[in-house]
């Protein structure tokens, strides 16, 4: 492979948006290290999956929107491979088909190595056979739900409750009520992230026929959410530590609170879609460094 043809496919992938995955892994490994149960081959394997089922959803969506022509020269994010040419679309819908084989290949090891019961081991199948189809249908297919609004619920059940809670269940075998808390604090900060990028396309989106949440709401309710967004998430991760006190380290992830209020005001009191381009990216450092000194300060302890 040519330094041109990697650099192609590795701006398909999306690198900038894969902490997400990385941020959902590390909470989830730590409330379950925090009960003595904590395997680094299982979080390792959890990690990959976790990598590959993003890159996935990024290279549907490079398909699916310009198939549909949502990417076009209006769109303010970044070019996609599709979009620029250097990828056809039947080359895109190949390497597709080769990270699904690559998932389902560490998805499985990742069962069998976590799991000795048929029920858990069927089930885990189910929720990862769930992932890859709602990875692809984001915006692939004649109904594709991103299109519908509903693509910040998806993000909220897959980098949240799913990816949080199901590597805690991977790591103890058992589900505790407390770790929906960090599930939906990892969850909500990640569907921020998507609200940017959703911000920031809201008139081609809209001119589209893309009905994303944000183009439902409009782009002052989306600001407001936004705001929700972040709050919402440190609530969470606040009542987590007040029922489960551990010392000061456990209250670490204020430190990133200062970032995150910054933030906020910065997309509350942007004038349009030009200057939230770099705030996506800005978004992305907020989710992954509250989610690291989050799981930091229940390890140290």
């Amino acid at each position: 492979m040519s330094a041109s043809t990697f650099k192609t496919w590795l701006d398909a992938a999306r690198p900038k948006t894969l902490p997400l995955a990385v941020a959902c892994i590390l909470s989830g490994s730590a409330v379950a290290a925090k009960s003595a149960h904590f395997s680094f081959a299982l979080t390792a394997l959890a990690l990959i999956t976790a990598l590959l089922l993003q890159v996935l959803s990024n290279l549907a969506n490079d398909y699916g929107d310009a198939v549909k022509g949502t990417d076009n020269d209006n769109r303010l994010g970044p070019k996609r491979a599709i979009q620029q040419g250097l990828v056809t679309p039947d080359t895109m819908k190949k390497a597709m088909i080769f990270n699904v084989a690559l998932t389902v290949v560490v998805g499985a090891a990742l069962v069998l190595t976590a799991f000795d019961k048929a029920a858990d081991i069927l089930s885990f199948i189910g929720l990862g056979a769930l992932a890859i189809i709602a990875a692809i249908c984001y915006t692939v297919g004649n109904k594709p739900y991103g299109y519908k609004g509903l693509g910040d619920l998806s993000v909220l059940i897959f980098f949240g409750w799913l990816g949080v809670a199901g590597t805690y269940y991977l790591q103890t075998g058992m589900i505790s009520p407390d770790i929906w808390l960090p599930a939906t604090a990892c969850g909500l900060l990640a569907v921020g992230v998507l609200n940017i990028n959703n911000l920031r396309d809201i008139d081609n989106d809209r001119a589209c026929g893309k009905h994303t949440l944000v183009v439902r709401m409009g782009p002052r309710w989306g600001r407001f959410y936004h705001l929700v967004l972040l709050g919402s998430a440190y609530l969470c991760l606040t009542l987590f530590t007040l029922t489960n006190p551990g010392g000061v380290y456990g209250w670490l992830f204020m430190l990133s609170l200062p970032l995150a209020i910054k933030h906020g005001i910065a997309v509350f009191t942007s004038a349009d879609g030009e200057t939230l381009r770099p705030m996506m990216g800005d978004m992305v450092k907020v989710a992954l460094l509250t989610n690291a000194l989050f799981a930091a300060g229940i390890l140290i302890n």
